[in-house]
């Protein structure tokens, strides 16, 4: 690393874009100062950067994607200032800039973009093909974007019906003694699918769509013996199919329909000894023309971003873990 001292300044004139950048109590310019060990000066409106030359020139061009983000009007959070940071120290910065497709508007116009590069794949992928494979950690949009892209769809006619289903698997729990019909009693499991569709349809709509038969969200035995026409698909939480519902759930497609599978196999919530359904499938339908499998990591991580520590936490355990196993049997 070249330890040349130098300094940048940059100017910002519009006093909205000022506060904008530098947050509450310049938070936003304190995340950017924790990761780099430059100094951050910000006095009428001017950021100063002091620091090593090669460290400078990346968080100058750190703030200058940021302001070029406000300029767009993308929000900014901690979430995208760390995202930004980790590919400006790769020198992808500029790279940023491309996530603007704007996908959907929740019910109360918020714009729903691609917030990663993996989330962009995604998305691409999504629109390409007829099914599609949403692999990787919790937060990040697997099934969010896919409900998006469902909602989206069906607003621009390409399809008539929006269909959402999950295995109802007892995760520790056990369906039997929870109150309520058959319906009350997986509904529990579907519950990020309802929060999905009422922050982005509104719970009016939803409801009046649902009452329609426009919209149905039911667990994954309600779509044995069914043709699923012109249809937006998604199965979610597909880590805790068995083969044999795998196969019964992508035999149910039908013509005009598209189908998006999404799950983590590192969150198997099978009984011991089953095999999981989404990890059968990467080896039988990884080549198959039409399909496409898109893996999400933890650079995808869109929620707190402990979320992303307390992946990458559990990556590094399990490694340790297997490599100790390793060395017992060695």
């Amino acid at each position: 690393m070249d330890h040349q001292l130098m300094e940048e300044r940059i100017n910002i004139e519009d006093l909205e874009y000022q506060m904008k950048l530098f947050g509450n109590f310049d938070e936003n310019i304190k995340v950017i100062e924790k990761n780099f060990s430059t100094k951050i000066i910000v006095r009428d409106g001017n950021i100063k950067v002091l620091g090593n030359k090669e460290e400078v020139s990346i968080v100058k061009s750190i703030i200058e994607i940021l302001l070029e983000s406000i300029k767009n009007n993308k929000a900014i959070t901690t979430q995208s200032i760390n995202y930004i940071i980790s590919l400006a120290k790769k020198g992808e910065g500029d790279k940023f800039s491309t996530l603007n497709d704007v996908i959907c508007y929740t019910a109360r116009g918020k714009q729903i973009r691609s917030k990663t590069l993996g989330q962009k794949r995604y998305v691409q992928a999504i629109k390409k093909n007829e099914i599609v494979f949403g692999i990787g950690p919790a937060g990040t949009g697997k099934t969010y974007l896919a409900v998006a892209m469902a909602v989206s769809a069906f607003k621009n006619e390409e399809v008539s019906r929006i269909i959402l289903t999950r295995p109802a698997v007892e995760a520790g729990e056990n369906l039997g003694f929870l109150p309520g019909d058959l319906q009350e009693k997986v509904d529990p499991y579907l519950r990020p699918l309802y929060d999905a569709l009422f922050d982005l349809m509104g719970t009016d709509t939803y409801q009046n769509y649902i009452e329609k038969g426009v919209i149905e969200i039911a667990p994954l035995a309600y779509m044995r013996g069914r043709t699923l026409d012109d249809a937006f698909i998604i199965l979610d939480e597909a880590q805790n199919t068995t083969p044999e519902q795998m196969k019964m759930f992508l035999t149910r497609m039908g013509m005009g329909s598209k189908a998006i599978i999404t799950g983590d196999i590192t969150q198997i919530d099978l009984p011991h000894g089953r095999g999981s359904g989404l990890k059968k499938v990467i080896e039988i339908l990884e080549n198959v023309k039409g399909i496409e499998f898109i893996y999400l990591t933890q650079a995808d991580v869109v929620r707190h971003p402990l979320v992303q520590k307390i992946i990458e936490a559990y990556e590094s355990y399990d490694k340790k873990q297997l490599k100790d196993n390793f060395n017992k049997v060695r």
